[in-house]
């Protein structure tokens, strides 16, 4: 993230906490209910999935519900009053959250328990890669600071760990009820290590083992997880939209080096750039595809039943359809 984007993010926040604290009900803290704010949709589905029959019982707030990508959201007042009062809170810990330090000094629960996911999973933490043929962002190169890959919530092996964390910090919250979280756990690792080996058995009785995308590259843990290589037209944080004559023509030229069908865009991309390269690539029949980073998932696609689990699935599908 560029010094200018940190500037504006930190702006806002005092702006709007500034209102937000002073406006804050008493109610808030007076139902007596355990108050967990996470937020990406990721995190709030795990969440719900350990709470399981006692999710009635807690108040989860999830943050980013309305579409927004992570890397431009800013909390509205109402969002910082959640934060203050909250229990447990859950959020990512990249460049994009530079807004949480300063949220943090201003909490007025005490004896909150903070969960930074990128901070947690430590080495496992990827830095972003610029890799041959992508358009870096001009902005970055002249940031000499490493710049680390939030999309951790991609791998289902950081999904199952994250997950366990979380469990932990909801029974020292409610230790009452802690045989319940346990066995909510256990059985969502189970299916987490399920789909996982999925992953495997695609990948390994696939014909093609890269991807290609058109598009911001935010999949990388879910490649490395599974020894895929990949070439994009951005990295996974950038902020381009418009893809160099360059980077189309070296990403057409690769397309056709390694015969792939596929060119992906993510769930959010309009797949203008996607299209171009197939344009410039012999195979005029290669088809663009979509997976889902979970940037962009709504509230109304919750109230609709989406979850974690079901989204990796359709993703699954979407990835072998490309390697065969």
């Amino acid at each position: 993230m560029s010094v200018k984007k940190i500037i504006l993010a930190g702006a806002i926040f005092f702006a709007l906490s500034a209102a937000g604290f002073s406006k804050a009900k008493k109610s808030d803290t007076a139902n007596g209910k355990l108050k967990i704010v996470a937020t990406i949709f990721p995190q709030y589905d795990w969440t719900r999935e350990l709470l399981g029959e006692n999710a009635g019982k807690v108040e989860l707030t999830l943050l980013v519900e309305n579409g927004v990508d992570l890397h431009s959201y800013q909390p509205s007042i109402q969002d910082i009053a959640k934060i203050s009062t909250a229990d447990i809170f859950i959020f990512v810990g990249g460049e994009s959250d530079a807004w949480v330090k300063a949220a943090l000094k201003n909490t007025r629960n005490k004896n909150m328990t903070v969960i930074n996911m990128m901070e947690i999973l430590g080495e496992r933490v990827k830095a972003e890669e610029i890799k041959e043929g992508m358009q870096s962002n001009e902005d970055e190169e002249a940031d000499d600071e490493t710049e680390y890959d939030e999309h951790v919530w991609l791998s289902l092996r950081n999904a199952k760990y994250l997950s366990s964390v979380i469990a932990d910090a909801i029974c020292q919250k409610d230790s009452a009820n802690e045989d319940l979280y346990r066995a909510n756990l256990a059985s969502y690792v189970q299916k987490l290590d399920s789909l996982d080996n999925r992953y495997t058995d695609v990948v390994k009785s696939g014909s093609k083992k890269t991807l290609l995308f058109g598009d911001r590259f935010p999949f990388r843990y879910l490649t490395d997880d599974y020894n895929l290589d990949y070439y994009a037209a951005f990295a996974g944080c950038s902020a381009e939209t418009e893809a160099s004559f360059e980077t189309v023509i070296f990403l057409s030229k690769k397309t056709d080096e390694l015969g792939l069908n596929t060119v992906f865009k993510i769930e959010s991309g309009d797949g203008k750039i996607a299209r171009t390269i197939i344009q410039n690539c012999k195979n005029k029949n290669a088809r663009v595809l979509a997976l889902n980073s979970m940037q962009s998932v709504t509230k109304t696609d919750i109230q609709a039943g989406e979850t974690y689990i079901n989204i990796m699935k359709k993703n699954l599908e979407v990835l072998k359809e490309a390697l065969k």
